[in-house]
């Protein structure tokens, strides 16, 4: 089994930052790609960015710019800095592993951007 420890979630004004964490454990032999989704009430939950185990990385249209995914493979964790944050990105993000065409995720963590 797969197991992913979200933190750095929280409440931050219009244009600031917020950093979020994710530990992998457990079965992760063979990790190819890690990364961040999240997920509005009643929308489908999207990619923000994902890294593979070579360091490949890709973003979505929004996060571009302004969003920073990076990985330490020693820790099996993945980041993701969040500047400029805007209401429109409060959401609850989730962490996401990709092992062998196996999806596992995290439990979730909130992040609201508000004055």
């Amino acid at each position: 089994q797969v197991q992913l420890v979200e933190s750095g979630g929280g409440l931050v004004q219009p244009g600031g930052s917020l950093r979020l964490s994710c530990a992998a454990s457990g079965s992760i032999f063979g990790i190819n790609r890690m990364g961040w989704y999240r997920q509005v009430p009643g929308k489908q939950r999207e990619l923000v960015a994902v890294i593979s185990s070579s360091g490949t990385i890709h973003y979505s249209d929004s996060a571009k710019g302004r969003f920073t995914i990076s990985r330490d493979n020693a820790k099996n964790t993945v980041y993701l800095q969040m500047n400029s944050l805007k209401p429109e990105d409060t959401a609850v993000y989730y962490c996401n592993l990709l092992r062998d065409l196996v999806n596992y995720w995290g439990q979730g963590t909130q992040v609201t951007v508000s004055s």
